[in-house]
């Protein structure tokens, strides 16, 4: 029996505002009720993942603010 091809995983959103405007899409459509079980499985996971890297921005938002010093904003380092 032939297997289908792994799907590859959706590209990463280019900036937090578009990562929210298509977990906004998805929630939508989950809540339309009108997906089939394997596409609001998919739906479910993509949201999640959109969910991760918005909080992540948001973080990383939080730590420069907390990083002002003599009102001067230090570049952000993801150590």
């Amino acid at each position: 029996m032939p297997r289908s091809p792994t799907p590859q995983a959706p590209a990463a959103p280019a900036s937090y505002e578009e990562a929210l405007a298509e977990l906004d899409r998805l929630l939508q459509a989950m809540e339309g009720g009108q997906l089939p079980l394997d596409k609001l499985l998919e739906s479910y996971q993509r949201g999640s993942q959109l969910l991760t890297f918005c909080r992540g921005r948001l973080k990383a938002v939080e730590d420069q603010i907390q990083v002002l010093e003599e009102g001067q904003l230090k570049p952000w380092t993801n150590e």
